[in-house]
């Protein structure tokens, strides 16, 4: 009778606690070059920028209208819906974790 006193109040807190989200397809590949503590630069963090403004800067150069070497040709290989769960992933993932938006 005692071990359920504490066993139960510990699995009430493991069932309330939200199991972290698994990162879309795709969305690991990012942090080769976008690494988490990247701050200003040519290759920023995508930690806890806003959704809209990754798919932006995604469909810019899936377009040309943005140029670059690497990105163009990676903005390709996603579709609109993929490219929308990776970026709600980084938006949502790492804002919840406190992290300031960097700049693009």
């Amino acid at each position: 009778m005692r071990r359920a006193h504490v066993i139960l109040p510990a699995l009430a807190l493991l069932h309330a606690a939200p199991a972290a989200a698994a990162p879309p397809p795709g969305a690991a590949s990012c942090t080769g070059c976008h690494p988490r503590s990247a701050t200003n630069g040519p290759v920023p963090s995508l930690d806890g920028q806003p959704a809209g403004q990754i798919v932006a800067a995604m469909l810019a150069f899936r377009s040309g209208e943005r140029p670059s070497t690497v990105m163009t040709r990676i903005a390709k290989g996603f579709t609109d819906e993929e490219t929308r769960a990776i970026a709600e992933y980084f938006a949502a993932h790492f804002a919840a974790a406190g992290n300031a938006p960097a700049q693009p």
